[in-house]
């Protein structure tokens, strides 16, 4: 198929300076195709970036979660024309210690769509072969929109090791951390223990099915945690708001020999109080770090991601509580941000699909 010149794409040019233009369609190279977007979700990352924390050039076209249809290619590449794709954001350099043993999330020199170099929220994307993933063609564009986060989630919990049998408490109700209770109940955790800081995403949690949830502002937390645990504790406790007050929880939270994976980024400095501290020592508690997701190796979050979508053990598109069209960027912007209303995924649609 033919690809337009012009394109419209989101473009920030600086902090708080997010313009919707028309820019030129990139074109193909060996290793390189045109993605067509279809569909790309909006992170909390990306709000920081045109609010506060901005990108590493100008103008740069941001959003990292994304998926589309291949339509241009070249050379070799020719197999990938026409193939529903989302895309795994990190560019590794690929000669880095880390690199050549397959840990590319902990890659040295590391370049990035969407913040490093041009992203999803345009019409057309260039992207290398190596990062495309084919999509069931039974999962739509939103669903692979959300690959990303999802592969953060079940990162995140493979830190934990086995889950069959195992109970597991959640700090912090957003996106990743639903997400991660799907997929912790699809491993077979035996209970998803959900801890939320208000009212409002303690109904939330209710509304989307899960029974145990706990409003830390308003209940006596680690006395509900011992309630739902016959008194031991959960086996694993995942912190995801990146805050003292919740590290601190978690670690009160966990089980003897539990597993605390901390999984949100900080907000400022932290610290542990000294009875928190205790308790790693005196419950020999493991501390997991967890960042980004595996890709092209043998534990392939990606694919896990699209296995649990096709099976109908993950449900993404019942995430999404915004939907919007690249010309309504600003105003995308905006509602997250203003917290009118309790947000969990906002996505762009940019290119109608039939799926």
């Amino acid at each position: 198929m033919s690809v337009e010149s012009k394109m419209t794409a989101c473009v920030l040019r600086g902090i708080r300076d997010l313009r919707v233009e028309q820019v030129d369609v990139p074109g193909p190279e060996p290793g390189r195709v045109v993605v067509k977007i279809c569909a790309a979700g909006i992170c909390g990352s990306d709000v920081e970036r045109v609010f506060t924390k901005g990108t590493y050039h100008y103008p740069t076209i941001i959003g990292h979660e994304f998926s589309g249809k291949v339509v241009d290619t070249c050379g070799e590449d020719k197999d990938w024309r026409g193939k529903r794709v989302s895309v795994f954001p990190l560019i590794p350099c690929m000669k880095c210690p880390a690199c050549m043993e397959g840990k590319y999330a902990q890659c040295s020199h590391y370049d990035y769509y969407g913040s490093r170099r041009d992203g999803g929220f345009a019409e057309y994307l260039a992207v290398n072969t190596w990062n495309l993933l084919p999509i069931p063609d039974d999962v739509s564009y939103e669903s692979a929109a959300m690959f990303e986060p999802a592969a953060v989630a079940v990162h995140a919990l493979r830190q934990a090791g086995e889950l069959s049998g195992r109970t597991v408490a959640i700090f912090g109700v957003g996106t990743i951390a639903l997400i991660l209770a799907q997929v912790a109940r699809a491993g077979g955790c035996s209970k998803v223990i959900l801890v939320v800081r208000s009212r409002e995403k303690a109904e939330l949690a209710h509304k989307m099915g899960w029974p145990d949830v706990i409003d830390s502002r308003s209940e006596p937390l680690q006395q509900r945690i011992k309630e739902l645990t016959g008194g031991r504790g959960v086996d694993i406790a995942v912190e995801g708001c990146g805050r003292s007050e919740t590290m601190n929880e978690a670690l009160l939270a966990a089980a003897a020999f539990g597993t605390v994976i901390c999984m949100g980024n900080p907000v400022e400095d932290m610290s542990l109080q000294r009875d928190a501290y205790w308790e790693i020592l005196r419950k020999q508690l493991r501390l997991c770090g967890t960042w980004n997701s595996s890709f092209k190796v043998s534990h392939n979050d990606w694919e896990l991601v699209s296995a649990l979508v096709q099976s109908g053990r993950l449900k993404l598109q019942e995430l999404i509580t915004g939907r919007y069209t690249l010309f309504q960027a600003q105003e995308a912007f905006d509602d997250i941000r203003s917290r009118d209303r309790l947000h969990l995924k906002s996505m762009f649609i940019i290119k109608g699909e039939e799926k």
